[in-house]
């Protein structure tokens, strides 16, 4: 743990190790953030950024929230209340098309067919293709599926598809790090993320807990960085 999140910070952290344990980095995963991207380019410049699926899926997912959202809004006049067709499908909207019942379908093929709530049934799409890319078996097929998408969100996208058009910038951007992924299969930051959601955990607990000593030496506590001198044993 280092204090600060910039490209700076990362880039001094990187720059700063053995120039033996560099070498040995072949593939960095990674968020949405630009300044890691860089920073990994400038100091490990023989690695692969792979942007992460999770990632990659939670852009997509947060379009589609900000479309409901919009789209609630513009129809209705208020944020989603209980009984409202779009707050009611809220959650169903993220879940995969192969896993949903006869209940859910038919839920969102009536929402669906109210004519003002296309651009959500829109975007809802471009969502459920990257879920299936990810999960597609034959990585070369899903590989060609985000590409083929990537491409069609950069051509062709109505002006009132507002967070498609959005959506499409982004990965438009980090299209060579978000393909890289199907190159090197199994990539994945997640045990970073699973240690950041305790981290997040800890500091909700801690309140004004700023002593930067102190904060990593909880944090190692907390996600078990000193198993193994607390317990010998389970070295």
């Amino acid at each position: 743990m280092v204090e600060g999140r910039s490209k700076a910070v990362f880039k001094q952290w990187l720059a700063a190790r053995p120039k033996e344990w560099s070498r040995q980095i072949e593939v960095v995963a990674m968020d949405g953030f630009a300044g890691f991207k860089t920073a990994t380019a400038e100091e490990l410049t023989h690695a692969v950024p792979v942007m992460d699926p999770f990632h990659v899926v939670r852009l997509a997912g947060d379009a589609l929230d900000r479309a409901r959202q919009r789209v609630q809004q513009d129809t209705l006049g208020h944020r989603g209340h209980s009984g409202d067709p779009l707050y009611g499908v809220r959650r169903t909207l993220h879940t995969g098309a192969s896993f949903l019942t006869e209940k859910q379908t038919a839920r969102l093929d009536a929402v669906f067919a109210v004519e003002e709530h296309v651009e959500v049934e829109a975007t809802w799409g471009t969502y459920q293709r990257i879920v299936a890319a990810y999960r597609e078996p034959d990585r070369k097929l899903g590989k060609f599926i985000i590409q083929h998408l990537i491409d069609s969100l950069t051509r062709g996208i109505p002006g009132t598809l507002i967070e498609l058009r959005k959506l499409g910038r982004t990965l438009t951007q980090r299209a060579t790090d978000i393909l890289a992924f199907f190159d090197h299969p199994g990539t994945s930051n997640g045990p970073t993320e699973a240690i950041n959601g305790r981290l997040e955990h800890l500091r909700t607990s801690a309140l004004r807990f700023r002593n930067i000593t102190h904060y990593i030496a909880r944090s190692l506590l907390e996600t078990g960085g000193f198993t193994s001198a607390l317990h010998p044993r389970l070295r």
